[in-house]
């Protein structure tokens, strides 16, 4: 259940995410949660099925790259609006005050992670968005072609200035499950990244912090 003061429209949310971490806390919601693995063609085939299954919204949740050089790891993102390179979707106000209220202006979808400071820099100077994820955009185009409310609640996991170790870049396997041999390789291969793979496991930890934090809140609120 949501607070009575709510429509009965987001009774009965769905949260995609990409990763099977993000899934584990989102489960904390109690609400259905459904995996894509991280990339747009698997949020999207989430995205359906949650629709199919008989969702009445869908919720975005998870990790994002910091756009705007003010972000911090851990830092908390309700946006406004989702853009994509073509088109730009307004969340549901009913939603974001659900979770917390919106707090981020837009969030890219990106079709391709941005790897470098450099590329944080551009995208933030061409789109404005404050942040980048994957999946959101797949999540705002089903929810708008099914005529249901969507939302985005994101952790900002690498901020704007970091550049991304190469190992981040292959771990993720489609199941949304990192690969520890994929990413012990690439270590070995290239050791000079270690330390950098360190700083963003601690800053993903952050992260996933903050949103089981904002899960517990919602919890509390939605019984």
């Amino acid at each position: 259940m949501v607070p009575s003061g709510f429509p009965r429209l987001v009774n009965r949310p769905t949260v995609v995410v990409g990763l099977q971490a993000e899934a584990r806390i989102a489960r904390g919601l109690g609400w259905p949660v459904v995996v894509g693995g991280g990339d747009i063609q698997g949020a999207l085939i989430a995205a359906r099925r949650a629709i199919a299954d008989g969702a009445t919204a869908l919720i975005s949740f998870g990790l994002a790259g910091g756009l705007d050089p003010a972000l911090r790891p851990g830092d908390l993102i309700v946006a406004e609006t989702v853009l994509t390179a073509t088109d730009r979707y307004r969340g549901s106000d009913v939603l974001n005050r659900l979770l917390g209220g919106a707090n981020g202006q837009a969030v890219f979808a990106g079709d391709a992670v941005a790897a470098t400071a450099i590329d944080k820099r551009r995208l933030f100077e061409m789109t404005g968005a404050v942040a980048i994820d994957l999946e959101s955009g797949s999540v705002a185009s089903v929810a708008t072609e099914h005529g249901v409310p969507f939302a985005v609640l994101r952790a900002i996991c690498d901020p704007a200035e970091r550049d991304l170790p190469p190992a981040a870049l292959i771990a993720l396997n489609q199941a949304g499950v990192i690969g520890l041999g994929r990413v012990i390789g690439s270590v070995l291969r290239h050791p000079f990244q270690l330390p950098a793979l360190l700083a963003l496991g601690s800053d993903a930890a952050k992260a996933r912090r903050a949103l089981m934090a904002r899960v517990a809140e919602l919890r509390r609120i939605t019984r």
